[in-house]
């Protein structure tokens, strides 16, 4: 029997998938992965993704709210479009958001602005965040920590930090999202994934971005997620299906999906 996977993360609307995203999803589907959490980015994604939940709606499941590295001069504007479509309907989540220092600190406090909004607005509407935390995890935890009062959870996407920095997570009730990078050789979390177990990972693959071995170099897809999953079992010395069952589990439960 095929396993049940969840691709929690993907941008399936890029470019990149216009002239195949119907083989893209059913090579999903026949690798067993039957939902994907699409996330949205900015002002621009939002129709592609909503064209994806409308034609195959059983698989896509989009979540909204701003990327840092789209906090800009016009955030506020971004900002309340991400409101309104909050007011008008629900999302599974509210992402894909967070603090990147990587690519550009021009907007770094407009950045922190805009999580705190994200922040509220997913414990107004009771639902997860997800976090983009590239080179800003301790200011990302710190915001998290700032506002949390029992209710607020998600997750930290494409989670490859230390030991101290995942437990940091951990402690605020976020899972950590695992994805192509626990198959690269350098990545550190094949050390890191046996001190804290399955019951706080889900799976993604950030589609098109980071494939996993043997792909790299080349678009990414969430067909990939078993290859993943097998990186996972072999590290934690399990079976595939037990990664499956548990990060699936886990990924219903965060997603609200049961």
């Amino acid at each position: 029997m095929l396993s049940k996977f969840i691709d929690t993360h993907a941008h399936l609307y890029e470019e990149t998938f216009q002239q195949d995203i119907s083989d893209v999803l059913q090579s999903a589907m026949n690798a067993g992965v039957e939902q994907i959490v699409i996330q949205n980015v900015d002002s621009t994604t939002i129709d592609g993704m909503l064209q994806l939940e409308k034609i195959y709606s059983a698989q896509c499941l989009p979540t909204m709210g701003l990327h840092p590295c789209s906090v800009k001069e016009n955030f506020i504007d971004e900002l309340k479009l991400v409101e309104d479509w909050w007011s008008k309907r629900s999302f599974v989540a509210v992402g894909e958001c967070g603090l990147d220092y990587y690519w550009d600190t021009t907007f770094k406090e407009q950045q922190k602005e805009a999580f705190a909004f994200q922040i509220q607005l997913a414990k107004k509407h009771k639902k997860p965040i997800v976090i983009h935390s590239r080179n800003s995890f301790y200011d990302s935890v710190e915001m998290i920590k700032h506002s949390q009062d029992g209710t607020l959870n998600g997750v930290f996407h494409c989670f490859s930090g230390s030991y101290e920095e995942a437990k940091e997570a951990l402690n605020q009730n976020f899972y950590l999202g695992i994805g192509g990078v626990v198959t690269y050789k350098n990545s550190g979390l094949k050390e890191l994934l046996p001190k804290i177990g399955l019951d706080k990972i889900v799976l993604e693959t950030d589609a098109p971005y980071l494939p996993p071995v043997p792909h790299r170099g080349k678009r990414n897809e969430s067909s990939y997620i078993p290859l993943i999953a097998q990186q996972i079992a072999e590290i934690m010395n399990v079976e595939i299906e037990v990664v499956a069952a548990i990060t699936s589990s886990n990924a219903e439960k965060l997603f609200q999906l049961v």
